[in-house]
């Protein structure tokens, strides 16, 4: 009930306020956070080769910005959402495979407001999104509200989940997730990301495989004083193929440079290195 009342008192805010409290919020989680803190210097360092306080700081208060704008997202009408993007760079890549027939697999790292690129694909039609259950159970019915509406559609991360995914992308439809989330046994390879083996989801380079589809990296970038929002689609640098350990690299170099392109955005406190129960370490890393 608390966590209810707390989002929707917070969607009603307007997004400049959301943003703000978000900055201030987003400190608070690295003042009284040590283990968080920790991460999101090591893991910013790494990416860089350097530690560079400044951006360490921009990294912080976005990261907050980004807790405090999903009540924004997920509970606010879609079209008042949607109207807050302000610019779309690369929007004929999907009106151009949705003209040939193409399915589209669309792929987000946890770069700025992830939550809105599924909202604006959804405009081309229908698509499939991977849902992952929170972790705190009274956030699930707000997620699903705000995920599930208009075109879009959600798919449970399991076997079930990915049988729609696949269902979706061989009816020329479009599916999106985020592939730079840290995976189960069973569901991952150990792939290079800014120079270090992480446990990478094989989800996303098992679907590129599927017959006629078009991958599309896509991402959107938050500015500054809740001006909106700017999403940028774009095909991938170098082509996603080969063996599927090689299409899974493949991929964390796409999402390498999406990062790089605004790495205040990303969200470095993930934990994108661990090694889930179970997972042997990286060949030639017994202590990983």
């Amino acid at each position: 009930m608390i966590v209810n009342f707390l989002f929707r008192s917070l969607s009603r805010l307007p997004l400049s306020w959301a943003h703000a409290l978000g900055g201030v919020a987003g400190r608070l989680a690295w003042r009284f956070s040590p283990s968080y803190a920790r991460r999101l210097r090591e893991n910013l360092a790494l990416a860089l080769g350097r530690d560079d306080p400044a951006l360490r700081g921009a990294a912080i208060v976005e990261a907050g910005r980004q807790a405090l704008e999903l009540p924004f997202v997920w509970l606010r009408p879609q079209p008042e959402v949607l109207s807050r993007i302000v610019r779309v760079e690369g929007a004929e890549l999907i009106t151009r495979a949705r003209a040939e027939g193409r399915s589209v697999l669309l792929l987000t790292p946890h770069l700025g407001c992830f939550e809105m690129c599924a909202q604006y694909c959804s405009t081309h039609g229908p698509i499939t999104v991977l849902y992952r259950p929170p972790r705190k159970k009274a956030l699930q019915p707000l997620m699903e509200a705000g995920r599930a509406r208009g075109e879009i559609r959600v798919a449970p991360a399991d076997v079930s989940g990915v049988r729609r995914l696949v269902k979706a992308l061989r009816s020329g439809e479009m599916v999106g997730m985020l592939p730079d989330q840290a995976p189960g046994q069973g569901e991952g390879v150990w792939a290079p990301f800014f120079g270090r083996p992480a446990w990478t989801m094989t989800l996303a380079a098992r679907l590129s495989e599927v017959k006629g589809v078009k991958v599309i990296m896509v991402w959107t970038e938050r500015l500054p004083r809740g001006a909106g929002y700017v999403l940028r689609l774009s095909e991938p640098v170098e082509p996603i193929e080969g063996s599927l350990d090689e299409r899974c690299a493949a991929i964390n170099r796409e999402i390498e440079r999406l990062i790089l392109a605004c790495p205040s955005q990303y969200l470095w406190g993930y934990n994108r290195y661990k090694r889930p129960a179970g997972v042997p370490p990286p060949p030639g890393d017994a202590t990983c």
